[in-house]
């Protein structure tokens, strides 16, 4: 059975001199995660709508191999609610999903910490995704105006399309519900989040899918070897039972995601261990300004008094500060070229 190990997202500022080499031009990101990694999970779909073009780029970028989870749209899981989704979810997947091809694997469906378990809700949106790629197309086919850079609404090849959902909220602890995700085939969303949010533990479907945002501090924090030793027992036990195996790492903060990855695939005898290259994250941290992450973990860092001073820049300039000043619209945009937003809100 397959086992991917991979990170959520890849393009994030602090990783640059640290996990990405020095001087390393940021459209090469992609390739060189992708060499060193087996998977990655796109996160910038969450945020808004991705272009086609760069769902084609992203496909040609990566080895023959290589497997891209896809976060579904934030529209659809918290604005919407799961509810009245038919033409949401017609505009997510003619964005350009499908044109990963044969790299697509499974669409992780995040919903809100103040979404309650709805047996009703949850029925009715399981009821309408698509369970193949053809099925993907014909219902991308429907969808409507809002995608202003063009649809990709066609499939080579028909294959089966796979789900998994992260819940949030404490009235999840429920067998109904995971009765109701075995009945779907919805894989449970193995979510580690340092206590933030609820931890459930079943196996739903046939294959598992774990997001590991951090050991002990929300997005900060990395996994000791005791703690890889632990997740690296549960996925040979998955393996065992003949369940593929997707695990992604999503503590990108201080730039534990990458090496973590690298040395859980490691214990599962994917390459070599790693060190983490402490020095050089600090030397990187000390040249652009360290970042301290809020304690609320609500936003990703924010940043000090030691950072540099600041300059006047134009809304579109990509500095943090603007970066925080400009509007919904100008965040979109930008999102959009993006696998992994540099600085995320909720996760």
């Amino acid at each position: 059975m397959a086992v991917r190990i991979g990170i959520s997202g890849w393009r994030y500022p602090p990783w640059r001199g640290v996990f990405y080499p020095p001087g390393l031009p940021q459209a090469q990101e992609l390739h060189f995660a992708s060499r060193r990694l087996e998977s990655v999970e796109i996160n910038g779909s969450f945020y808004s709508l991705q272009r086609p073009s760069s769902y084609q780029r992203w496909h040609a970028e990566t080895p023959a191999d290589f497997v891209f989870a896809v976060k579904g749209g934030r529209f659809i899981t918290h604005n919407k609610k799961l509810r009245d989704c038919e033409t949401p979810l017609a505009n997510f997947f003619a964005s350009g999903v499908l044109a990963l091809d044969e790299k697509l694997g499974p669409i992780l469906w995040q919903l809100p910490p103040q979404l309650r378990f709805d047996p009703a809700r949850l029925e009715e949106f399981f009821a309408i995704l698509p369970r193949t790629t053809a099925a993907a197309a014909a219902l991308a086919r429907r969808h409507d105006r809002r995608l202003r850079h063009g649809a990709h609404v066609d499939v080579r090849v028909d294959r089966p399309l796979r789900h998994a959902l992260e819940v949030r909220h404490e009235t999840f602890h429920a067998p109904a519900f995971l009765r109701l995700l075995e009945d779907a085939g919805i894989a449970l969303c193995i979510a580690d989040s340092a206590g933030r949010f609820p931890y459930l533990e079943a196996v739903t479907a046939d294959f598992v899918y774990v997001r590991l945002h951090g050991n002990k501090r929300l997005y900060v924090s990395g996994y000791d070897g005791t703690a890889l030793d632990a997740w690296a027992a549960r996925i040979e036990g998955w393996r065992a039972a003949r369940r593929d195996v997707y695990v992604y790492f999503d503590n990108d903060v201080k730039v534990r995601a990458p090496f973590d990855a690298l040395n859980l695939a490691a214990r599962l005898g994917k390459g070599e261990r790693v060190r983490f290259p402490l020095a050089a994250r600090r030397a990187a941290e000390a040249a652009r300004g360290v970042e301290t992450p809020r304690a609320a973990g609500d936003d990703r860092w924010r940043f000090t008094a030691r950072a540099r001073p600041r300059t006047r820049r134009g809304p579109g300039s990509g500095s943090p500060r603007s970066r925080a000043r400009a509007g919904p619209r100008a965040r979109a945009r930008r999102s959009r070229a993006r696998g992994g937003p540099a600085s995320s809100p909720r996760r």
